[in-house]
């Protein structure tokens, strides 16, 4: 969600500033700091809660896990909007937090454990519902949250202010300090002491978040203020505001989603497409927006643009489209990967016992020590003439990330004295596939803004974002060829992640080899 920063900005006294910069930066640093550390620390633990505890069979617990993270991802389209228009950033964000602060503490009630066995379990159905309604909590108020707390961090620097880009570094640093450390922290408490511990916790540090954000509401200056107060507070219908009438029908969202959650559809003799299970009513919803997409992006290229602009648009649309294939296998490291690591390998490195959630911290570690590297590689090979194109970048991208599913794929085929696989491998797999996250995900923000034409830079922004959660629902379709009966063996688990890791490793490098091919066409396109 893009917006105009203020014209101006109000000059800050040194007493307002901190290390240089707003004080309105640390207090919107920490917010989301807490917020990715509750969102990625519940995300860490979902997975086993959902087999181990309701006992979800793999594949319903691949496709809750793909749906909710889609859905999560997509809201941030309108509450970044709602916020653009009437709301402001700062009330969105307070709205958004008290949301995600409820669905938490509501994922940290858990009922009792379901009986019998999986596939014909008896759970606790009123726990479930009680689930499902805090994931709908969680995936709203991050809708509200996540886009708005960005847009105040620019709203703090003017356009020419040549702190800005440090300063959203210094931001961005925050979200992966927050998904690091609950990776290491919530996973740990979730499963050694329960699993509504790690979910209470997780509630518990966002309220202290939104604690700080609101007493830091002074360091703001106004920049997150709504557009225009009156019209917000003005009667809509039956003297409710505009206001009050956003909020009810953001809990009107949170009853919607909670039932999206849990709606499959039959599609009869098309069943075949889903592997011959029910899809989600995700899936569909994916299908007819993408499509929706796909007609604007039509009719744009024959609204009588330029050949060049016409051809730098195929380009980023393929980018997009592309960038949803790349999410869909990243986010496998929520679902099969947390299999992987809890049930086949030796978690013991340097005397330190890990266990499946807590693995997934290595992502987050690796980010945090790229992001300067790639930071810095970038102007000097563009200095020497090597600094690849977008598409080159974007098939590099894919080509890590099948590169690392080929690791965890040997590993599974070739498993140590012991039966198990090393950490060491994922490690490895996890450096791997956040190289091809450095030379993607930043390269798309990037790229959208500098291929886009003037009138359609916010529209596919938000494809950007859109495709991000069909990523995370493809992620969810793909996580259920991994799935394993509860009887299989150490042995036969490893059979299968082996078999299915190594198709994932050709879907990444075959889709980065046609990239590479499509290359340099797709750099004539944008020629005069």
């Amino acid at each position: 969600m893009t917006t105009t920063v203020p014209a101006t900005v109000p000059a800050l006294s040194t007493q307002d500033q901190f290390l240089g910069h707003p004080k309105g930066l640390y207090v919107c640093f920490l917010t989301e700091m807490w917020e990715r550390f509750a969102f990625y620390g519940m995300k860490a633990l979902l997975f086993l809660y959902l087999t181990k505890h309701h006992l979800f069979t793999d594949t319903n617990g691949y496709l809750l896990l793909g749906t909710y993270a889609g859905l999560a991802y997509a809201l941030p389209l309108l509450g970044g909007l709602l916020a653009d228009r009437y709301l402001g950033m700062r009330k969105a964000v307070v709205f958004g937090g008290i949301l995600l602060v409820l669905g938490q503490l509501g994922m940290a009630y858990t009922g009792h454990a379901a009986s019998g066995t999986v596939g014909n379990a008896v759970p606790d159905g009123f726990a479930v519902q009680i689930m499902y309604a805090s994931l709908a909590l969680i995936g709203v108020g991050v809708g509200f949250l996540k886009p708005n707390i960005s847009t105040i961090v620019g709203r703090l620097y003017s356009d020419t202010d040549p702190r800005r880009d440090s300063g959203f570094t210094i931001f961005y640093m925050g979200i992966n300090v927050g998904a690091w450390l609950s990776s290491i922290i919530v996973g740990y408490i979730g499963i050694e002491f329960g699993w509504g511990y790690g979910f209470g916790l997780s509630g518990v540090m966002m309220a202290l978040g939104l604690v700080q954000f609101v007493l830091g509401r002074r360091h703001l200056h106004g920049q997150a203020e709504p557009a225009d107060p009156a019209l917000l507070k003005a009667p809509l219908f039956a003297g409710i505001s505009r206001e009050w009438a956003i909020y009810l029908g953001g809990m009107v969202m949170v009853v919607a989603v909670w039932q999206v959650l849990q709606t499959r559809i039959d599609l009869g003799p098309l069943s075949a497409l889903a592997g011959g299970h029910e899809v989600t009513l995700t899936e569909v919803i994916a299908v007819i927006l993408g499509a929706a997409l796909y007609v604007w992006f039509a009719r744009l290229l024959l609204s009588g643009i330029s050949a060049r602009d016409k051809g730098r648009m195929i380009m980023l649309m393929m980018l997009i489209t592309v960038s949803a294939l790349f999410w869909g296998l990243y986010e496998q490291t929520y679902g099969p990967w947390v299999a992987m690591a809890d049930r086949t390998m030796d978690l013991t490195t340097f005397g330190i016992t890990w266990n499946g959630p807590q693995t997934t911290n290595f992502g987050a570690l690796f980010v945090i020590m790229l992001a300067p590297v790639f930071a810095w590689l970038w102007p000097r090979l563009d200095k020497l003439g090597l600094n690849p194109s977008y598409p080159g970048k974007f098939a590099w991208g894919l080509v890590f990330c099948g590169l690392a599913f080929g690791i965890l794929a040997f590993s599974a085929a070739n498993p140590g004295a012991d039966g198990k696989v090393s950490l060491w491998w994922m490690i490895l797999a996890y450096f791997v596939l956040v190289l091809g996250e450095m030379v993607l995900s930043p390269i798309g923000l990037s790229a959208v803004t500098s291929l886009s034409i003037p009138r359609a830079v916010g529209m596919m922004m938000g494809a950007w974002f859109l495709f991000s959660a069909f990523g995370e629902i493809i992620a969810g379709r793909l996580g259920t060829w991994a799935a394993i009966p509860p009887e299989a063996s150490v042995a036969d688990a490893l059979a299968t992640y082996a078999d299915v890791f190594t198709k994932m490793m050709w879907i990444g490098l075959a889709a980065g080899a046609l990239l590479f091919l499509a290359t340099p066409l797709l750099k004539r396109l944008t020629r005069e």
